[in-house]
């Protein structure tokens, strides 16, 4: 399976999926990576690791792609054959063409145990609210914010002396051994999808 990956920030997330492909664990490539930030560290990350990895300007919205960046986005994904567009702390909505092009083929990872806390800083949304267990929600991308169907989840445990900051990290240290495993799931195959949910195929 070849992977593109799309990312505006450190790129924790690529480089664990990167290194899961390189060991062997997760049966898949990565194909391209792409960023709307010019000088995220995704990029960096990627090229350290020999991958091709490129920039492409966003346009003008604050949250989302403008059309010529979302054509632009789909053609560089098409041109480098991917057959799964991985969000790994993609920081716009993706919707309409863009989905279109990749039905059933675009995966988030959520730093929550969705269908709680969607939207942004879950970890704050589930420190707020005052629950004993949040976590990483792995799943498919739909035209509404954080609906998509579930591929994988993983528990976190909030303590009584969590930080925003302190929750945060552990989400994401969850989030690095999550991702490459339904990654690796969905290239052997072993997801089915019926609707809004998905099974295991033994």
């Amino acid at each position: 399976m070849r992977l593109g990956l799309l990312g505006s920030g450190k790129g924790s997330n690529m480089a664990a999926i990167a290194d899961a492909c390189r060991a062997g664990s997760v049966p898949a490539e990565i194909a391209i990576v792409l960023s709307d930030v010019a000088d995220a560290g995704i990029l960096d990350r990627a090229k350290e690791r020999g991958l091709r990895a490129g920039f492409i300007a966003p346009g003008k919205f604050r949250t989302k792609l403008d059309e010529g960046a979302e054509r632009a986005f789909i053609a560089a994904l098409q041109e480098a054959q991917v057959d799964l567009v991985v969000l790994a702390g993609f920081m716009r909505i993706l919707k309409g063409d863009f989905l279109r092009a990749f039905h059933q083929r675009v995966v988030n990872i959520h730093p929550a145990l969705l269908p709680s806390f969607p939207g942004l800083e879950a970890w704050k949304q589930a420190l707020d609210h005052g629950v004993k267990v949040t976590g990483c929600t792995v799943h498919f991308v739909d035209q509404s914010v954080d609906t998509g169907a579930i591929i994988a989840q993983q528990t976190v445990p909030v303590l009584d002396t969590d930080t925003p900051a302190t929750l945060h990290e552990r989400i994401q240290e969850a989030e690095r051994e999550l991702y490459p495993k339904a990654i690796a799931l969905l290239a052997g195959g072993r997801i089915i999808v019926q609707g809004r949910k998905t099974f295991l195929r033994k």
